[in-house]
Formats: C-alpha cells, sequence, structure tokens
C-alpha cells in the first residue's frame, strides 16, 4: 500500500495524484466514496486527476474523454480503453491506495 494523503486533505469532490510505484494514480472523493484509478488518459497523456468530477465520474481536461471511476471504464469517446482502478483503505484518517509493488522497483 502507499499512502496517498490524510482524509481531512481531500475532500468531497476533490483529487489528488499520488506517484505510485510504476504509474501516477489518481484519488478521487465523490461524494464520500474513495475511487483510485490510473492517472493518465488512455487517449492521450492528460492528468485525470486534474479533470471533472461528476458523480462518479471524471472526464479528462484535454479531450473531455470521460470515465466510470468504479471500473475505469471509459464512457465516451475519444477515450476506447480502460484506465486500471485500485482498492482504497482509510487506516487511522490516512488514505493508501492498494498497489503491487514489483521487486524491480525500489
Amino acid at each position: 500500500m502507499i499512502r496517498a494523503c490524510a482524509l481531512v486533505d481531500l475532500p468531497p469532490g476533490e483529487a489528488v495524484r499520488v506517484v505510485g510505484p510504476s504509474v501516477p494514480i489518481a484519488v478521487f472523493n465523490a461524494g464520500g466514496d474513495l475511487y483510485a484509478i490510473d492517472d493518465t488518459c488512455t487517449h492521450q497523456d492528460a492528468s485525470l486527476s486534474e479533470g471533472w468530477l461528476e458523480g462518479c465520474f471524471v472526464e479528462c481536461p484535454l479531450h473531455a474523454a470521460s470515465f466510470d471511476l468504479r471500473t475505469g471504464e471509459p464512457t465516451c469517446p475519444p477515450a476506447k480503453r480502460p484506465v486500471k482502478t485500485y482498492p482504497i483503505s482509510v487506516i487511522d484518517g490516512e488514505v493508501y491506495v492498494e498497489v503491487e509493488v514489483n521487486e524491480d522497483v525500489a
């Protein structure tokens, strides 16, 4: 697991970008529900944590592709491939993203 932030630092409607072991990860608070996905849009390199959050969906700030935070699936063009999703844990008021760390990554 990697620490994303303190829960109090991620109010509803907000997102944070975290450095993952291999790719950046975006963590969202969608109305009190927490979600984590790869931060990079699958259509073109843009940070999804800088996108617009509406319910359980995030819109890419570059070309308006939209992704379902629950599944990672794109909901409209131009994105055609899903983003990876990650489980979230909140422990003692801290938000953690559950990622697999490769042995190659130190």
